[in-house]
Parts: structure tokens; C-alpha cells; sequence
């Protein structure tokens, strides 16, 4: 029988980067903490390369903030317009 899949918070992964790098031992953390050494090292990877939130991210200048707030509302607009072509059609068919 299979157990379930453990997640792990943003962070607690951070947390537990930062302690391996305190400490400098990351499988005795690992093992402190219950988790696998090579998902430490996954995570650590991860820290150095930015995929974590709060490691190594950049700000986000005010032009990429705009685009991205532009495409948020392009996609709901294209959401409503697909919702609403389809209650015409339903409505259309129900008046022939």
C-alpha cells in the first residue's frame, strides 16, 4: 500500500537550504528533518537557481508588471467572451 505524497511548503524548503548551509552538512540535516538527501539536494539546486520564492528572485520592473496585469485581464476578458458565446448559443437553440 502506497502512502501519500508529503508536501513541503516554499518555506520549509528554504528553511531547511539555509540550515544545511549553516550547519554545512546537508545529510545530517536531511536526516534530522525526515527527508531524503537527494530532495535536499533537489531543493538546494533549486535555491541556487532561483526556482524557490525568496531566493535569488529579481524585482520585476514596472514594464513586465504591466504586462503581465495586461495579460491576467486579457485571459479573464477571453474567458467571459467564450462564456458568453456559448449562453447565446444555448438560448438560440432553445427558441428554434
Amino acid at each position: 500500500m502506497t502512502r501519500p505524497r508529503k508536501m513541503y511548503s516554499q518555506d520549509y524548503k528554504i528553511k531547511a537550504v539555509e540550515l544545511s548551509h549553516q550547519r554545512g552538512n546537508a545529510s545530517a540535516v536531511a536526516k534530522e528533518l525526515g527527508i531524503r538527501v537527494t530532495m535536499l539536494y533537489k531543493w538546494q539546486l533549486a535555491h541556487q537557481t532561483g526556482q524557490l520564492s525568496g531566493s535569488l528572485v529579481k524585482e520585476k520592473s514596472k514594464e513586465e508588471q504591466e504586462i503581465i496585469r495586461l495579460r491576467k485581464a486579457l485571459q479573464e476578458a477571453q474567458t467571459e467572451r467564450d462564456i458568453l458565446k456559448k449562453a447565446v448559443g444555448i438560448f438560440t437553440k432553445n427558441d428554434q
